[in-house]
């Protein structure tokens, strides 16, 4: 099954033809364990087998053409997924040897452990304190307003937020620009003290600037938290990711260091798309 650096996994396609993922699939210090995932959406099947660790303190970037299943699998770690009627989800996705798919899964805990910044800003209509304090507040996670005050400067400032709102806290969030809001949204996620970070293109409605503040940002909030990030843009993965993973029409085609990938994929399909052959 493995032979030197290289791991491969089964799969299945939808003619019945093995797939096989190329790369180191497992790390040693997971932080989410994925086995055999697959999603339905009634009849469609959506993701093939797909099995992977996550490491701890780590980003890792899934990259893939449009509709290749990288976003509906980064919805699935933290069954964002369930909001979808005709969505099925199975196989096994453990965070501390549990499966979060176990009926007895509290998925509001979940989902604070595991936070989600979506694409496009989504700010409450609400004050820029209103916004972190949310998450806290229904979590129970402060016993005053000092302990909650504290949580929002934290927040606020692991977001690299802080010094520009620090005088305007009462203002709605969504008078801010778009870069400052995807960063409210982000230290909304941090406020309910999470392990695991996701975001779903977070700079596809920024411009270069707010861009590069927000890579910045990932790379310093990989010191506390792991970041899976989806992302269309190859040199945005290449900067902020020390893991890629390749997907193609709902299969992990191939998934390593993020340099290797890069420069040196293994499968042609990942040679395809990272030289411009399609995509």
């Amino acid at each position: 099954m493995e032979n030197s650096n290289t791991a491969e996994y089964n799969s299945i396609d939808t003619d019945d033809q093995p797939h096989k993922t190329v790369g180191q699939v497992t790390v040693d210090n997971p932080r989410i364990i994925c086995r055999g995932v697959n999603v339905y959406y009634d009849e469609k099947h959506a993701i093939h087998d797909v099995t992977i660790d996550i490491g701890s303190n780590e980003v890792i970037a899934m990259i893939g053409p449009s509709g290749c299943g990288k976003s509906t699998f980064l919805r699935c770690l933290n069954r964002m997924n369930d909001t979808i009627a005709s969505c099925k989800v199975s196989g096994d996705i453990l965070i501390d040897d549990r499966n979060i798919y176990d009926k007895n899964m509290d998925v509001v805990l979940l989902r604070a452990r595991v936070g989600m910044v979506f694409q496009k800003p989504n700010p409450f209509p609400k004050s820029i304190y209103e916004n972190v304090a949310f998450g806290p507040r229904i979590h129970g996670l402060a016993n005053n307003k000092a302990e909650l005050d504290e949580i929002i400067h934290t927040s606020l400032e692991k977001a690299g937020l802080f010094k520009e709102v620090k005088d305007r806290l009462d203002q709605p969030g969504t008078a801010l620009s778009g870069g400052q809001q995807q960063r409210l949204c982000i230290a909304r996620a941090i406020a309910v003290d999470p392990e695991v970070i996701l975001m779903d293109e977070p700079c596809s409605a920024l411009d270069p600037i707010a861009t590069a503040i927000i890579e910045q940002l990932i790379d310093e909030l990989r010191e506390q938290y792991t970041i899976v990030i989806v992302t269309h843009s190859m040199q945005q993965a290449a900067r902020v990711s020390q893991r890629t993973a390749y997907f193609h029409l709902g299969k992990l085609i191939e998934v390593g260091p993020t340099e290797q990938i890069f420069t040196n994929p293994q499968h042609k399909l990942t040679e395809d798309y990272i030289t411009g052959r399609f995509g």
